[in-house]
């Protein structure tokens, strides 16, 4: 059962996928950080100065603690996740120009093989002979 971890643990595949949700995670933060730290305060500033994550709204309920909505922190938080899909879309989106520049690369055409040259001498005289014909 050791070796079998140890062979599933270091597949190659398994490596890039760690790699990636680390990557990942920390270009979340500094998506995150560029939401909460930039973003958002311009927002609020044209907007009236008001802080998204400040905004609730209180349920009150007699004789408990009212129920609070934080509806404000919800907007900050799908805000967020539009900013991340956003970034990581632009991210693919060049990446993959990157790679199409890659593959347009002209390549030779490879010779075309002693069957096909034959066979294109065969279809020249038939079109000669029909030319001819008329």
């Amino acid at each position: 059962m050791l070796n079998e971890f140890k062979k599933f643990a270091l597949k190659g595949n398994v490596l890039d996928l760690a790699v990636g949700v680390i990557i990942g995670g920390a270009f979340g933060k500094i998506v995150t950080s560029l939401v909460n730290d930039i973003i958002m305060p311009i927002l609020g500033l044209i907007i009236g100065g008001v802080n998204f994550t400040a905004l609730e709204y209180a349920i009150p309920i007699e004789g408990r603690e009212a129920i609070i909505i934080k509806y404000g922190q919800f907007i900050q938080t799908t805000f967020d996740f539009l900013v991340i899909a956003f970034s990581i879309f632009m991210f693919i989106k060049a990446i993959s120009s990157f790679k199409k520049k890659e593959e347009v690369a002209p390549q030779a055409s490879p010779k075309p093989s002693k069957e096909e040259l034959l066979l294109e001498e065969i279809r020249d005289i038939l079109k000669q002979d029909k030319v001819e014909a008329k």
